[in-house]
């Protein structure tokens, strides 16, 4: 059969099966094996029932779908798209812009229609209305109407609301107020959904006291039957909020940054920044990223500093420093821990941590770099200038700080 046949006897057949024909009638007028009528209407996108007869889902093909208000756009309908579908299988075919002046809608609304229902057959795609149009209503969630659209029952559940009842008590008082009659009574879960979810709580608008509840919260929050799981024990009087308040300003120097630079092999290095002058140091893990080792590595980063250039460090919220108390101890400098996912608290960290990539990209194995390498690194950095220091480099600010000369601006 001529491949132009091929297409057209499918198109008759896929049209076939939208408008509700069995997939067994189809098949006995068109000569096409049933298998093959239900895949070819699978693969066009439509829901086919199983069974000894079949067909698809059906819907109503009349059906006008309404448009919210306050829309601008309108919905295509049946006739619509047979226009569409003349318009493109003419001798010579309408442009999108034609279609869509012809229709009265924008040119988005035909392409998308277009792009979005068009069957492909072989190396040919085309549209077809019934097709697209079965498609479109298929695809469509109907609207269910939830049981607080009703004015009546709903004005009971806010009247009660202002009164401060709690979900659980409006739904027993409409029980106790309107005995065997189902229409004027709802869930508690269902005035919670109407508060919290649906519409982005709708329902708590048309409150007029000031919280929906007494909670206060605008949102749920996940309940669990287990008791409440603290697995970073070591942030318990060491967040941010605990360290000193000269750190924020950066005027007092001696308050720094840190963090790891991991790699493949269980390899890393520690970078510290301090606040003030930007000055890095970097220490090399000997291949374990363990909390012992890391805080261990860290005391001999800073021993040589002098105690007004080691006043605190803070980290994020990593396991590696589990143990800083005993580092604390060790050398007197405490660690304070950034809250969850804020990177930007310990930004000249973070942007230390990205210059060090240009020296050592991700994947980069780090039990491979020398102390030598690394040391040079550190040179490298400390002194470049930086226009956040006047184009001073750090190695400058910080040899002024322990030569006991005064941090300019």
């Amino acid at each position: 059969m001529p491949r132009k046949l091929a297409w057209e006897r499918r198109a008759a057949v896929l049209r076939a099966v939208a408008g509700g024909q069995s997939l067994e009638a189809v098949s006995r007028w068109s000569g096409v094996d049933r298998v093959s009528v239900g895949r070819w209407a699978r693969l066009s996108g439509m829901r086919v029932r199983d069974g000894r007869v079949g067909g698809v889902e059906p819907v109503d093909m009349d059906r006008v779908v309404t448009v919210l208000p306050g829309r601008s756009y309108r919905r295509l309908t049946l006739a619509d798209r047979s226009v569409i579908q003349a318009a493109l299988a003419s001798s010579m075919p309408l442009g999108v812009r034609a279609i869509a002046r012809e229709l009265g809608v924008s040119a988005s609304t035909v392409s998308r229609e277009i792009r979005a229902h068009r069957v492909r057959h072989w190396d040919r795609q085309y549209y077809d209305a019934g097709v697209a149009h079965y498609r479109a209503l298929r695809s469509r969630p109907r609207h269910r109407v939830g049981k607080l659209e009703d004015p009546v029952l709903r004005a009971e559940v806010v009247s009660r609301l202002n009164l401060k009842y709690s979900p659980q008590q409006v739904a027993g008082e409409l029980k106790r107020a309107f005995p065997g009659r189902a229409e004027m009574q709802v869930s508690h879960e269902t005035i919670y959904q109407a508060l919290y979810v649906q519409g982005r709580g709708a329902l708590r608008h048309e409150l007029t006291v000031e919280k929906a509840l007494r909670s206060g919260r605008t949102g749920r929050l996940p309940q669990s039957k287990l008791p409440p799981r603290t697995n970073r024990p070591w942030l318990e009087g060491a967040r941010l909020s605990h360290r000193p308040a000269e750190v924020a300003d950066r005027a007092v120097p001696g308050h720094w940054e840190g963090d790891l630079v991991v790699g493949p092999g269980n390899s890393g290095i520690i970078t510290l920044v301090e606040r003030a002058t930007r000055y890095a140091l970097l220490g090399r893990l000997p291949g374990t990223r363990d909390s012992a080792t890391v805080t261990d590595v860290l005391a001999r980063m800073i021993e040589h500093l002098p105690a007004t250039l080691a006043r605190t460090i803070t980290w994020d919220q990593g396991s590696e420093m589990a143990s800083h108390k005993t580092f604390t101890v060790k050398t007197g400098c405490p660690v304070f821990f950034c809250d969850p996912h804020s990177p930007w608290q310990r930004g000249s960290n973070e942007n230390t941590n990205g210059l060090i990539r240009d020296f050592y990209p991700k994947g980069t194995n780090f039990n491979t770099i020398t102390d030598d390498d690394l040391a040079e690194t550190q040179r490298l950095l400390n002194i470049r200038p930086r226009q956040t220091l006047d184009f001073r480099s750090p190695h400058v600010m910080l040899t002024e700080l322990i030569n006991g000369v005064a941090l300019t601006t």
